[in-house]
């Protein structure tokens, strides 16, 4: 028994010794994860303290779960994390389609230019600056914008869209969209490259149309991409990007737009209560792990065992 461990054990050093380039290769993403990602965790203790900057971290009371529990108590807690659930599950459910529909319909296009031209001006949006984002939201939708002008043309009065709380998901949903769709279909692209082109030429002499070229050749290759991409974004359902949600937040439209990452902002950088503000960070990264383990099971289960882990 200790002669195969010993020989195992060489084996693999052997290996990396042979391939030490490689492990060279990945040293500097490894140390920057382990700096940037695992030493932070450190900090969470605070959640489960009466965080006092003077005594710093170790030397604060420990509370344990007082923090969740005041969360979870408060009469904030269902508005808040609902209206986190439902913006993720509704930008989920719109926004996952679209950059598959966008790289099969690209996939479609045989000449190169014009392929590239199009992919040129779907990609373009992901590079603009969210702040510039909700500054050209706030021109188009204001209420002297081109949008509320062909409006008040037709019924007499503007839409009050930056301040009435029933827009705000419809605005963050739909400019999300606009901007990353094109950008998330390049996987999905790539994914495609891999369709060897002979089993379109043959399904075409067979007589099948896209639709069903589509159904029955590109769909099944892009599958295990298609698992793997919702697993991830499933299990990120609850992380909300903080800057688009602040920077649309009215104080009129807060019944929908006050969500877990502007409320950990307000309570833990304006109000400096650090450790209650971990406490709601805390919640909803577990959540978070949570969701990713129970979709990726039910993905396995649904995909033949084909999952993120």
């Amino acid at each position: 028994m200790r002669k195969k461990k010993k020989a195992a054990l060489f084996s693999k050093l052997e290996f990396i010794k042979k391939n030490y380039f490689l492990y060279l290769l990945i040293a500097p993403a490894f140390i920057l994860t382990i700096i940037f990602k695992y030493v932070p965790m450190y900090g969470a203790i605070i959640a489960f303290k009466d965080f006092r900057p003077s005594k710093g971290i170790l030397g604060s009371d420990w509370v344990g779960f007082k923090h969740f529990a005041d969360f979870l108590t408060s009469p904030n807690f269902t508005i808040i994390f609902m209206n986190t659930f439902k913006l993720s599950l509704f930008g989920l459910i719109l926004g996952f389609p679209i950059p598959i529909i966008l790289a099969l319909m690209l996939n479609q296009l045989r000449g190169a230019v014009i392929k590239k031209n199009i992919q040129l001006i779907l990609y373009a949006p992901n590079f603009i600056s969210v702040v510039v984002v909700i500054g050209m939201v706030f021109i188009f939708l204001s209420p002297t914008g081109p949008l509320n002008v062909v409006i008040t043309a037709v019924t007499g009065k503007p839409v009050m869209f930056l301040t009435d709380p029933a827009y705000f998901r419809w605005i963050y949903i739909l400019s999300g969209i606009w901007q990353t769709a094109g950008w998330a279909s390049i996987v999905f692209v790539a994914a495609l490259a891999s369709v060897d082109p002979e089993l379109h030429n043959a399904a075409t002499l067979d007589g099948a149309g896209i639709l069903q070229r589509i159904r029955h050749i590109d769909l099944p290759t892009i599958k295990p991409t298609i698992a793997i991409v919702f697993i991830l974004a499933a299990g990120g359902l609850m992380s909300i990007g903080f800057e688009k949600a602040f920077l649309l937040q009215t104080p009129m439209n807060l019944p929908t737009s006050e969500i877990l990452p502007t409320y950990v902002y307000k309570v833990g950088l304006q109000r400096g209560d650090y450790a209650y503000s971990s406490a709601v960070g805390l919640f909803n990264s577990v959540i978070n792990l949570i969701l990713l383990i129970l979709v990726n099971f039910i993905v396995k289960k649904l995909n033949e065992g084909e999952g993120i882990y």
